[in-house]
């Protein structure tokens, strides 16, 4: 009886592999070929404006790579980026969460008017930034200015990078605002009511309550949106083209300078594997720190 059915769980465990197997082979496959791909190329001599010149490269791409002040510059600027986009759209996450939380009127047409922002294309986000928003001579904040008497200010030249940061965090900012918010539904409202009858005030609540439970939230949303920030690339190449000069060229718009500009597939793919180690140093610190507060 025990034979019989252990062979059952044998063969039945036999038949989920089987029919697992299409689709995790796809998945690999379509992972491992463009990553073994990348890999060879930057190892290569592979230049499209000069096809004669091929072979073994070795690690110099690398090196050319290593040794460019433009690639420090670039990490320099993603990390700026990254880091001030994750400090706005979270601070203004929580804050954004605990005001929809209060009960007051149009709270659902006000909710859907705060996240809509994040259902708009990056693309066409820039755009409304550039043409609409930051123009120094027909944008809103143009006009803003000369009504108070300011000189207007030409953004994208002025501070570029602070630009791209202000363009970033607003679309980004609904979507902490989503997960914080969702967040604040599970909070124990009896425990925030014993709280105020025990005489503590509305910032003791905030610190010692809110924030202790939207911990485990806030965790993944710096996840979240870290892994998607690395990869910025639309607002820049729509906006300033990663000028003026590198000031707002981050890694991933270097490595489409490399390969679509400068049309060096070794150097660029290169680049993409610099990158890559650079998203899994990210993602092992993200992980172990969602786990912990998990775990808590």
């Amino acid at each position: 009886m025990t034979r019989t059915r252990a062979s059952g769980r044998t063969v039945g465990g036999l038949r989920t592999l089987l029919l697992q197997a299409p689709a995790v082979t796809l998945l690999l496959l379509w992972m491992i070929v463009p990553l073994g791909m990348t890999i060879w190329f930057s190892f290569q001599y592979y230049n499209l404006l000069m096809p004669g010149m091929s072979g073994f490269a070795g690690v110099e791409n690398y090196e050319y790579l290593l040794t460019d002040p433009a690639l420090w510059k670039a990490m320099g600027n993603t990390l700026l980026l990254v880091g001030w986009v994750l400090a706005i759209t979270v601070g203004g996450g929580i804050l954004l969460a605990v005001l929809f939380q209060q009960e007051f009127a149009g709270r659902g047409i006000a909710r859907v008017l705060a996240i809509s922002p994040f259902f708009v294309m990056p693309t066409v986000s820039a755009l409304v930034w550039k043409n609409m928003m930051m123009h120094p001579s027909n944008g809103v904040l143009a006009w803003l200015a000369n009504t108070l008497g300011l000189p207007a200010m030409d953004w994208f030249s002025t501070l570029p990078l602070t630009s791209i940061v202000i363009i970033v965090a607003w679309q980004w900012l609904p979507f902490a605002l989503l997960i914080l918010l969702t967040a604040m539904q599970s909070l124990d409202e009896d425990q925030v009511e014993a709280a105020r009858m025990d005489g503590a005030g509305p910032f003791a609540i905030f610190f010692f309550i809110t924030l202790p439970h939207l911990k485990r939230a806030i965790s993944v949303v710096i996840m979240i949106e870290m892994i998607f920030l690395l990869t910025i690339f639309a607002e820049i190449f729509v906006t300033t083209s990663g000028g003026p000069g590198l000031a707002t060229t981050n890694l991933a718009y270097l490595i489409y300078m490399q390969a679509l500009l400068d049309f060096d597939v070794g150097v660029a793919s290169a680049g993409g594997v610099i990158a890559i180690i650079l998203a899994n140093i990210v993602a092992i610190f993200l992980v172990r720190m969602v786990a912990r507060n998990l775990e808590d």
